[in-house]
């Protein structure tokens, strides 16, 4: 080689000579300038790795993925938060014993269909049920306590927490009834009587009373139950998934 191509090729970059000796000189220029000139060139750290490499990229990954789930779910609020907003507060206007009489009434039939026969006989069976239950909507009134002054105090309950029971009066006030060392007194009127009346074709109907031969709902038979609250102490969805056991209970 003399010495004119052996500048020319000291001048031109390696991967052109290399092309060169492979390809025709434009296919080499053309390689060069598309594939390789072009092309960017990602360098790693020389440096080697630290000794809690694996630590640091768990770290990272659970970053990346906290920072996901707080971007798709909010934060739930605090329960300092809940009751600075007063989420489970009836305010003054909602306080009146009317509003609830509906709710109350949605009660009377869910409390009829969880029972089921018991509510005739009572027993083991109707307390085992009857402890499970939802008493928001539930009439009770108070007639035992450690406190004389609670003794007579009867509504519906539109708050039923861990420990106590936030009823409506009849007279439009709310009262808070701690459930240790208070019996409550729930009664759940059975099903309306009905009537079999013969139409013209002779088949026997069922339809309801007349309404001046319907019992009142003083006169309606009952079943009466008293709940003694110290057993009672669970928030209502805990209660609905506890089971309990009878036992002797020492309060009488």
């Amino acid at each position: 080689m003399d010495s004119t191509s052996q500048t020319s090729s000291k001048s031109q970059p390696i991967a052109a000579v290399l092309l060169s000796r492979a390809f025709d000189p434009e296919e080499s220029k053309r390689i060069l300038a598309e594939k390789i000139q072009q092309r960017p060139l990602f360098l790693c750290p020389s440096s080697p790795p630290p000794s809690d490499a694996r630590a640091a990229r768990r770290r990272e990954r659970e970053k990346k993925r906290l920072s996901r789930k707080k971007a798709l779910k909010p934060k739930p609020l605090s329960a300092n938060e809940r009751r600075k907003l007063r989420l489970y507060e009836v305010p003054g206007s909602g306080q009146k014993y009317a509003l609830f009489e509906p709710l109350h009434q949605l009660w009377l039939g869910y409390i009829r269909e969880i029972l089921g026969n018991e509510i005739y006989t009572g027993g083991e069976g109707a307390a085992s049920k009857l402890t499970s239950a939802d008493f928001h909507g539930a009439e009770v009134e108070v007639v035992r306590s450690g406190c004389v002054s609670r003794v007579g105090i009867r509504g519906i309950v539109i708050k039923d927490s861990r420990f106590t029971f936030e009823v409506v009066t009849k007279k439009n006030q709310r009262k808070v009834v701690p459930k240790e060392g208070t019996v409550f007194r729930i009664e759940v009127p059975l099903a309306t009587a009905t009537v079999t009346t013969t139409t013209e074709e002779g088949q026997g109907d069922d339809q309801p009373l007349p309404q001046q031969q319907q019992q009142t709902e003083a006169e309606q038979p009952k079943m009466i139950f008293e709940v003694h609250g110290e057993q009672f102490q669970f928030r209502s969805a805990d209660r609905a998934n506890k089971k309990f056991r009878s036992h002797f209970s020492k309060i009488l």
